[in-house]
C-alpha cells in the first residue's frame, strides 16, 4: 500500500471554523459579471486552464496532468498549489470565488466543502453539456459531490474507515453486526486489551465516528435540503445510544476520548487492542516488520446492527469554478482524472480511487489484500452532512456528542441539542 499515511486522509478532516459560511451570491468577476450571470456561460470554452489543490497530495496528481498537457497542447494545465492545512487551503479558495476571480478553473475540494461552494454560487452545475457519466462511480462518492439534487463536482477519489480486528483473539472471521462485535469484547478482556478503540477526541474525528454510528442505524444528522436537523429521530439516537454505550460500558476505552487517527494507530499495531476502526492507511503499518499484530489481523466493513455499517466517505471532489472561461476543457480533464488508467494509479498510489471497478482488479487486490474490504465499506458509505454550513454541523456534533459520552448529558438531550443547534446554524 505504500508506506505514507495517505489513505488516512485522502482529502483532509480539518474544517475552517474561523471562516464564516454565510452566502455569498453577489461577488462579481473581472468582466462585472455576478455568480448567478456567469452560471450557463462559457459552457463551450476551451483553452488553458488552471486546477488547484492542496500540496499534500500534488505528487499524485502530477503525472496525471503531465500526461494530459503531452496531448493538449493548446489546452495545458497548469497545477495551482495551495497550502497543505486544509483551513488555509479553503480560506484562499474562498476569497477568490468571493472576489468573483477566474484563476482558478477546477478545485479539489474536500467532500465536506462541496455543497458549501454550490449553496454560494462558486461551482458550475455538471448538468447538460457538462454532464459527466457517474455510471461506474461508487455511488457514495456522487451523493458527497450533489447538492439538492445537482451534480456539482466530479468525484476525484475518496476513502472510508475500516474495521481492522485481530485474528489471534476474535478469530478469523470479522464479526458480522455490531451485537457480534461487543459481545466478542469478552475474549479481548481475556487477552488483557482493549476492545474497540477509534477516534472520540473533540474535533472532527469525533464528527466522522458519531456519523458512522448514525448513519449505520439508518438515521442521518441533516435532511436533503442540508439544513432540517434529523438527529433527534429515533434511528439517529438509537445509532448514538450504541456508542456511547460501548464507551460506557468498556467496550470502547475510557482513554479512546483522547484519540485521534494516531492514537488509534498505535494502540492496535503496538497490540494493545483487539479491533479499531482506522482509514486504509493503517494496514502497512500493522503489517511492518516492528508491528506487534503483523500476521494476525484482518480488515473488514465496519459493522451496524444488521451487518456492514456505513463509513464516513472522505476525498476530494473536483469542481468547477462558475468564472472559468474555459468550462469544456475543465470538464474534460475532470473527466480524465476518473478515467479507468488514471484511477488505478491513484490506487496504487495508496489514493483510493473512485471507480468501482477498480477493486474489482485481481493484480491491484494481490498487491493490496485491502480492497476488497475496502471496496464493501465504500459501497455502504454515507458522506459527511452534505450542507453548506457544514462547519456549524460539525461543531454541533462534537460539543454534544463529547457531552453525551462524558456523561454531563444523556443522549436524549445531546441529540435534542444538536439539533437545535444547527438550526441556528443554518439560519
Amino acid at each position: 500500500m505504500g508506506t505514507r499515511t495517505r489513505f488516512g486522509r485522502g482529502g483532509t478532516f480539518a474544517v475552517a471554523l474561523s471562516v464564516a459560511s454565510a452566502l455569498v451570491l453577489s461577488a462579481c468577476s473581472d468582466d462585472g459579471d455576478s455568480a448567478d450571470d456567469a452560471a450557463g456561460k462559457n459552457l463551450d470554452g476551451r483553452g488553458a486552464i488552471s486546477f488547484a489543490m492542496g500540496k499534500n497530495d500534488l505528487d499524485i496528481i502530477r503525472p496525471i496532468v503531465d500526461s494530459w498537457n503531452k496531448s493538449h497542447a493548446d489546452e495545458k494545465v497548469e497545477i495551482v498549489e495551495l497550502p497543505g492545512e486544509a483551513d488555509d487551503a479553503r480560506e484562499r479558495l474562498v476569497q477568490s470565488l468571493q472576489a468573483g476571480n477566474d484563476e482558478f478553473d477546477v478545485m479539489a475540494l474536500d467532500v465536506t466543502w462541496t455543497a458549501e461552494f454550490a449553496a454560494n454560487g462558486w461551482l458550475e452545475p455538471l448538468t447538460g453539456d457538462l454532464a459527466l457519466d457517474t455510471a461506474g462511480l461508487l455511488p457514495a462518492t456522487v451523493e458527497s459531490a450533489t447538492y439538492r439534487d445537482v451534480l456539482y463536482a466530479g468525484p476525484q477519489n475518496t476513502n472510508a474507515q475500516l474495521l481492522y480486528y485481530r485474528k489471534d483473539i476474535v478469530g478469523d472471521k470479522a464479526p458480522e453486526n455490531w451485537a457480534a462485535l461487543t459481545d466478542s469484547c469478552a475474549k479481548a478482556k481475556a487477552k488483557k486489551v482493549d476492545c474497540l478503540v477509534t477516534q472520540l477526541k473533540q474535533y472532527e474525528g469525533l464528527t466522522v465516528n458519531s456519523s458512522q454510528f448514525i448513519h449505520s442505524w439508518g438515521g442521518q444528522v441533516v435532511g436533503s435540503d442540508g439544513k432540517t436537523p434529523e438527529v433527534n429521530s429515533t434511528k439517529s439516537k438509537e445509532g448514538l445510544t450504541a456508542l456511547v454505550d460501548a464507551y460506557k460500558k468498556g467496550d470502547i476505552p475510557k482513554k479512546a476520548t483522547g484519540f485521534t487517527e494516531e492514537e488509534t494507530n498505535l494502540s492496535f499495531v503496538g497490540g494493545e487492542s483487539a479491533y479499531a476502526y482506522n482509514w486504509p492507511y493503517m494496514y502497512t503499518n500493522a503489517g511492518d516488520a516492528e508491528s506487534k499484530v503483523k500476521g494476525k489481523f484482518g480488515v473488514a466493513a465496519i459493522v451496524g446492527p444488521d451487518g456492514a455499517g456505513a463509513s464516513t466517505l472522505g476525498g476530494y471532489n473536483d469542481g468547477i469554478n462558475v468564472h472559468s472561461k474555459a468550462k469544456a476543457t475543465a470538464h474534460d480533464f475532470i473527466a480524465y482524472i476518473q478515467s479507468a488508467e488514471n484511477q488505478k494509479s491513484f490506487a496504487e498510489a495508496s489514493f483510493p480511487p473512485v471507480l468501482a471497478s477498480i477493486y474489482d482488479d485481481k493484480s491491484l487486490v494481490k498487491e493490496f489484500p485491502y480492497l476488497p474490504a475496502l471496496k464493501d465499506a465504500l459501497e455502504n458509505a454515507k458522506p459527511r452532512p452534505v450542507t453548506p454550513y457544514y462547519a456549524g454541523v460539525s461543531k454541533a456534533i462534537q460539543d454534544n456528542v463529547y457531552a453525551a459520552l462524558n456523561g454531563s448529558k444523556t443522549v436524549d438531550q445531546a441529540a435534542a441539542d444538536i439539533d437545535e443547534a444547527i438550526k441556528v446554524a443554518t439560519k
